[in-house]
């Protein structure tokens, strides 16, 4: 018995069905989870409290009191979340404060960048700031960093209530840390006690104090808004003289005073303008920096946009270096806010070529010093041989055009004028 063929329309219909069911699944496959987002938070704080129970336990004396430093970077990464194509828009539009770091993965700045963002991470949620810290691999979700208008790497952004704000701060850890906690509404802390102000000086190393007999007034007005308008340096407010004696030991008696303090050899300098926001935003400018900057892939934008318009470079080995530091810094000290005086690893191509390139010495391979004018746009080069006695420094040759025969010793007389 022959079996009936099947009609063409019967056919038409069956394939019809087949397709539209293969439609259907593949639009639900794509659809995201809506509690996706919900198990990704879930497991973060999971993490959180397992991170919690740890502490706990080492705070009641159990066999794995001090934890080594691979340990601790782990526990900070994980309170970094991970961020993808699915869950980036319900992350930032669920918190009120989320500031993400864009990487890549081949990405040798980010590379320097995420432990320390992560390590601020660990530090912001000790201090109970109401910020969510995550991070993207912009190369392998695309479309979330096409969301954030991530275009190059690495890229810091915060949202605050689902409004981006481009970041402006320092890239330390200690520095997304002060940036982070002005952003979501810390701009001076406050401290009252001898023991608070000891506890501070262990985890920042350069801030601002501000000594007011009482938090009011024109002048301490001044001082916030210039707390507010900075985006680098931590401020911090005292009342009592004996409390701001352990944040700044050279100040004298008196009822207003600000001056910076850092961590290295020049360590305090006092303020002696007006209490005006600009005066004092001036100041910050010209006394943020180190005696002598080291050039890292992290603080060259900072290097870059300072207010210093005289800048010597040393490119020099790091072992030869530090020969020279202890008599740099003093040479540093005497022109403090007139020239920035800038050390670059010469081995470090990435950092050290295009500054030589710039002096027209890409070639050089051993220690080279030189100076920029960026008044003048003159450069200038150090002919005579280094040594760490600054003061026989004073014969440089004319060896290209462009190039001024001045000492070192002269384009730093010219500061003077």
């Amino acid at each position: 018995m022959l079996s009936r063929k099947p009609s063409p329309q019967f056919l038409y219909f069956t394939l019809t069905l087949f397709l539209l069911l293969a439609f259907i699944i593949a639009i639900k496959a794509s659809e995201p989870n809506p509690n996706e987002d919900d198990e990704d938070l879930e497991g973060f704080e999971e993490l959180m409290a397992l991170d919690e129970e740890e502490e706990k336990r080492e705070q009641e004396g159990s066999p794995s009191v001090r934890s080594s430093e691979a340990e601790v970077l782990t526990r900070a990464q994980r309170i970094v979340l991970e961020l993808n194509n699915d869950n980036t828009k319900r992350v930032i539009d669920g918190n009120e404060f989320v500031l993400i770091l864009g990487y890549a993965p081949w990405c040798a700045r980010s590379a320097e960048l995420m432990p320390q963002f992560a390590e601020a991470a660990t530090a912001l949620e000790e201090l109970g700031t109401p910020l969510l810290m995550a991070k993207l691999d912009a190369d392998r979700y695309p479309k979330a960093a096409s969301l954030l208008e991530i275009k190059g790497f690495p890229t810091l952004l915060l949202f605050v209530n689902g409004t981006s704000q481009v970041y402006t701060g320092g890239f330390s850890a200690e520095e997304i840390v002060i940036w982070a906690r002005k952003k979501t509404g810390v701009p001076v802390i406050r401290i009252s006690s001898v023991s608070e102000a000891q506890e501070f000086l262990k985890n920042y190393h350069t801030f601002v104090t501000g000594l007011f007999e009482k938090f009011e007034g024109p002048d301490y007005e001044e001082f916030v808004k210039a707390a507010i308008s900075d985006n680098e340096v931590q401020f911090v407010e005292v009342s009592d003289i004996d409390v701001a004696k352990v944040l700044f030991p050279d100040i004298k008696d008196t009822n207003h005073f600000i001056g910076i303090v850092k961590n290295e050899p020049e360590r305090y300098t006092p303020y002696g303008g007006a209490f005006k926001i600009d005066q004092i935003l001036q100041f910050l400018e010209f006394n943020k920096f180190p005696l002598v900057s080291k050039l890292t892939e992290l603080n060259s934008a900072r290097v870059y946009s300072s207010p210093l318009k005289l800048q010597v470079f040393f490119f020099m080995e790091v072992d030869a270096f530090k020969n020279f530091l202890e008599p740099l810094q003093e040479v540093a000290r005497k022109f403090k806010s007139k020239i920035m005086f800038i050390y670059i690893d010469i081995s470090d191509e990435n950092l050290a070529k295009p500054f030589l390139t710039l002096f027209g010495l890409e070639e050089a391979e051993n220690t080279v010093v030189t100076a920029f004018d960026n008044r003048i746009s003159s450069k200038f080069l150090l002919e005579s041989d280094l040594t760490p006695d600054p003061h026989q420094h004073r014969r440089v040759l004319h060896t290209a055009p462009g190039w001024y025969s001045l000492s070192l010793l002269q384009i730093t007389a010219n500061t003077r004028q």
